[in-house]
């Protein structure tokens, strides 16, 4: 009992730092220097010896090369008219079905997830197109909203997956296998999300106006090679990983340069975009990278202080059934999704929750996506939800009335966390069938 009261300081301080708005790196060493040496007594040296080795190991982990490169792509893709080239090809095979153009802004988000791997880089990239677009047509600007909020966030949930990568690294689990796991959850959410805008749109008309415009077969095949761009990057990265060919960090790289191919055959690479690219990739890296790196330390940290196991033994003492602990890690998750990002979420949460879950006899594939789901949950809600200020940044809308309009969203994101709990299946299925 006493190491759990020391969790629940260590957890404290944690709050504590970050509420003084302390950056997450440096909170999170504060709090393990702090645990190592105040609690448990450790003299300097040893702390320094024990940071060092730590601190080396997790930095150098091989899979960690996937999170700048595949950052870089995004960045790529962010300045040049890819995005423009995704709106025009999506709108003659949307146009005609029950919310029209509003669909743009699932299946968009969606294809530019599949090589993005952010969340915020996702919305910001589909909503600066569709957003203007879509008000100029006058569809409903709750519905276009709230569903660029929640789309936006399959960044996270579609491979390839930033938090994915983080995820695999902590937990030790196959990058490869969570990829192929989140491929069929997110397109479920997509579908949920299609279905939500199709069914209020046939209820009321009036959300999504009729166009007159009638597309013909060439104007569709035309749509195609606006599309290609983003469908060959889909078939470069993610082909290659579910066929064996490369692994995801080898997979980054071709697709680093399949990007830099395309844009340069497309004459959209200028020097300038280049650097400006290269430099925010760097930005965003340094800082995911910082992080990763710091909460290694704090898992050890924890795992001296013997925090996950006495956890463990509390929650056992309560007798729980594995859906019941679900929940309550759900309701906690989404707590921290009020105040943290998502990167930061895992990567402090992880050493007690993932012993946890494998104790309870969870996957730790499945439990994987469902973390990525409670992340994405997080994306949408406020304060800190990371797409609202996003799309405040991009539409000029006040945060509050952002959140309401995602609302509808967070709960059909919800009714998917408890369609893969009840058929855990739709996440295990794909990755048993490519590796056994």
């Amino acid at each position: 009992m006493d190491a759990f009261l020391t969790g629940l300081a260590v957890l404290g301080l944690i709050v504590l730092y970050i509420g003084l708005g302390t950056w997450v790196f440096a909170g999170l060493m504060l709090v393990s220097v702090t645990s190592l040496g105040l609690i448990l007594d450790f003299p300097v040296d040893r702390i320094g010896a024990i940071a060092k080795s730590i601190l080396w190991r997790s930095s150098s982990t091989w899979e960690l090369v996937a999170i700048p490169l595949f950052i870089w792509m995004g960045e790529i893709i962010f300045r040049t008219d890819i995005a423009d080239r995704l709106f025009r090809g999506l709108t003659p095979f949307v146009a005609r079905i029950p919310g029209g153009l509003l669909h743009t802004n699932v299946t968009g988000c969606t294809l530019f997830a599949a090589v993005s791997g952010s969340s915020a880089a996702t919305t910001a990239m589909v909503g600066k197109i569709t957003s203007s677009a879509l008000a100029d047509r006058n569809y409903d600007t709750n519905l276009s909203i709230g569903s660029l909020a929640g789309a936006g966030s399959l960044g996270l949930l579609i491979p390839p997956s930033i938090v994915m990568i983080v995820y695999g690294v902590l937990a030790e689990v196959s990058i490869s296998r969570l990829f192929a796991a989140g491929l069929l959850p997110g397109l479920l959410i997509a579908g949920l999300y299609s279905g939500y805008i199709m069914l209020r749109c046939f209820i009321n008309p009036e959300l999504s106006p009729k166009g007159d415009e009638r597309y013909r077969l060439t104007d569709r095949l035309r749509a195609i090679l606006d599309l290609s761009p983003v469908l060959a990057l889909i078939v470069i990265v993610l082909g290659g990983m579910y066929a064996g060919l490369v692994t995801p960090s080898e997979a980054a790289a071709v697709g680093v340069t399949a990007t830099l191919a395309i844009t340069v055959l497309m004459r959209e690479l200028t020097w300038r975009i280049f650097v400006d690219s290269l430099m925010g990739a760097v930005k965003v890296s340094c800082m995911v990278c910082s992080i990763l790196v710091a909460a290694a330390l704090l898992s050890t940290a924890m795992g001296y202080l013997h925090v996950p196991a006495e956890l463990a033994k509390a929650i056992d003492a309560l007798s729980l059934s594995p859906y019941q602990l679900l929940l309550m890690l759900a309701l906690f998750y989404i707590m921290l999704g009020l105040f943290l990002d998502g990167i930061s979420i895992v990567v402090m949460s992880l050493p007690i929750t993932f012993p946890l879950a494998t104790m309870a006899g969870f996957d730790p594939v499945w439990f994987g996506i469902f973390l990525v789901l409670m992340v994405e949950l997080g994306q949408v809600t406020p304060p800190v939800g990371f797409n609202l200020f996003v799309l405040q940044g991009i539409t000029g809308h006040p945060i509050g009335r952002i959140a309401y309009a995602a609302l509808p969203f967070f709960a059909l994101m919800c009714l998917g966390v408890v369609i893969i709990t009840l058929f855990p299946d739709i996440a295990l299925w794909l990755p048993r069938q490519m590796f056994g």
